[in-house]
């Protein structure tokens, strides 16, 4: 929550600072940077979280300290490679990207967001993979903290001087550096017994995470690949506003949801891969978990759709009001893949490379190809529209392998909460365009109170209070002193 307030901060100020199409840019320079890192990082950083896991699982010390030293070694080198080829390519990037080489100077300038971001990725995979939560979430909060500080000056300084988007790239760079130093602060703390790996262990190792780390390279390839393919064709087919447009919405409907599963990932992951041979174990962890997403993300979901004009207002500015639509559709998918992403972790955590891939294929292709059907059809709204058919065809798709996998069906629990939730979400998207905007409003905001009680509740029965956070527990004990005592 606390990254989440740092990165709404931040966004806030470049919005007021870039403008529409500064923003624009912005989102490009993004998106060239996770595309190029997901390439060169060869997949490492994550398919290093599952081997550290294993490697702790196993109690093999001197199998953990090989499986470092090979992260560490290829996410440096990889970082690297890809930072120069991007610099030696500036040029033709920029003139793809944008449709001339006016951008090349800030594209040069990615390359080191690249291999900051390869290095300080690879850091973090080794504390995640060491199941260290508390350090990840420090990294993390103190990661966005820095960048923030030291990023708005840059643009700023270029905006008092006319040219804000000059500063779009030297901003990036900040934030990436801020990300190394703290991941590499936290790395140190973690104590791997030192071994003289030689030249066919190391390679050994390499090996190993290159299996599946190709498989995860692909996929983040195909990822960012695709969200670059879209920029583009937005682009071309309305202009540069579109693609600021379209990234505000993107930002909007992601950020709160990104907390979540930020959170899922880092220590869920871990979790399910100790437990992968064990299919009703390794169900029952992915319930709890689709549970947990959804009581913790629907509320959120649905006093954003309510709130959609004001948010966006808030959040940036009244110039992007063309953005509301966008964002109400993704807000729609966000539901659906809070739901999706746990699902698609058996694969993950079972090895299972090739279906990994090939689910990823399919559904990349089918975001590609229904935004180009989508926004032709329904203008720039059409984005949003293909986001949430995407997540429906990835939801299906995610829990039919699942069945023939482990056996997955969901759960009880989770079958009550579709039915309490899809009827809500419904309701409220459906009176942003039928109803006067004083009544969808109130409807929203019954919505929303209905949904976060219930979850509240929900959450409190499924979580003990001792494990719970301290500042939880505290509050807690406060309500039910403060409460009648036959509430206790």
């Amino acid at each position: 929550m606390l990254s989440l307030a740092i990165g709404v901060v931040r966004t806030k100020v470049m919005v007021l600072l870039l403008g529409t199409m500064g923003y624009g840019v912005m989102g490009f320079y993004m998106t060239i940077s996770d595309l190029v890192r997901s390439v060169a990082g060869l997949g490492v950083n994550t398919s290093g979280v599952r081997q550290i896991a294993e490697a702790v699982g196993s109690g093999d010390t001197q199998r953990l300290a090989r499986t470092v030293i090979a992260l560490r070694r290829v996410a440096f080198y990889s970082g690297a490679l890809g930072a120069l080829l991007l610099l030696i390519f500036c040029k033709q990037v920029s003139r793809l990207t944008f449709g001339d080489e006016h951008h090349a100077g800030g594209v040069a300038l990615v390359a080191l967001a690249v291999f900051f971001g390869d290095v300080s990725a690879g850091q973090g995979a080794l504390v995640q993979g060491m199941r260290r939560i508390a350090d990840l979430a420090k990294m993390n909060v103190l990661g966005a903290l820095y960048g923030t500080l030291f990023s708005i000056p840059i643009v700023y300084y270029y905006y008092r001087q006319g040219i804000p988007e000059r500063g779009v790239a030297p901003s990036l760079v900040c934030v990436a550096a801020m990300s190394i130093v703290t991941s590499w602060w936290y790395a140190r703390k973690v104590k791997v017994e030192r071994v003289s790996a030689n030249l066919q262990e190391t390679l050994g190792e390499v090996s190993a995470l290159l299996k599946l780390g190709i498989v995860f390279m692909s996929t983040g390839l195909m990822t960012f690949g695709g969200a670059y393919l879209i920029r583009i064709f937005l682009r071309h087919e309305i202009g540069l506003e579109a693609v600021g447009l379209y990234q505000a919405a993107w930002i909007l409907g992601s950020l709160y949801i990104g907390v979540i599963l930020q959170a899922m990932g880092a220590d869920f992951y871990p979790r399910l891969t100790a437990v992968a041979g064990n299919n009703a174990e390794c169900n029952r962890l992915v319930n709890e978990q689709a549970e947990v997403g959804m009581l913790m993300a629907c509320p959120g979901i649905i006093a954003t759709l309510t709130f959609t004009p004001i948010v966006i207002s808030l959040f940036f500015s009244a110039k992007f009001g063309p953005a509301v639509d966008i964002l109400r559709w993704i807000c729609l998918g966000m539901v659906l893949r809070v739901v999706s992403w746990p699902v698609g972790f058996i694969f993950l955590a079972k090895g299972e490379r090739n279906i990994f891939f090939w689910t990823e294929v399919l559904c990349n292709s089918a975001y590609v190809g229904l935004v180009w059907v989508s926004v032709l059809k329904f203008g720039l709204t059409g984005a949003g529209i293909a986001f949430f058919a995407t997540y429906i065809i990835s939801l299906s798709v995610n829990y039919l392998i699942a069945r023939r996998l482990s056996g997955f069906r969901w759960s009880s629990a989770n079958r009550r909460l579709a039915f309490l939730l899809i009827p809500l979400v419904a309701a409220v998207f459906i009176a942003q365009y039928n109803l006067s905007a004083p009544t969808a409003i109130t409807l929203g905001v019954i919505a929303t109170l209905v949904m976060g009680v219930y979850s509240l509740k929900t959450l409190c029965a499924l979580v003990p209070l001792e494990r719970l956070p301290q500042l939880a527990q505290r509050m807690i004990i406060f309500l039910r002193l403060a409460a009648p005592s036959t509430a206790a």
